[in-house]
């Protein structure tokens, strides 16, 4: 089962990007997070679409 969101270290690695800009990401609205807890989660789907994965009209 793949997994439904990542840590933003996770994010961070997934996408080759620092924190930061994982941050700047989110506060443009162009990864979607949900909090469990104190933790921020990035939801992969969102990670996927930013990348273009699984998008239509995607190679």
């Amino acid at each position: 089962m793949e997994p439904i969101a990542t840590s933003i270290n996770g994010a961070a690695r997934a996408l080759s990007l620092g924190r930061t800009s994982i941050y700047a990401l989110i506060k443009e609205g162009r990864l979607e997070t949900v909090k469990v807890g104190r933790r921020t989660l990035v939801k992969t789907a969102s990670v996927r679409a930013l990348i273009g994965v699984g998008a239509p009209g995607a190679d």
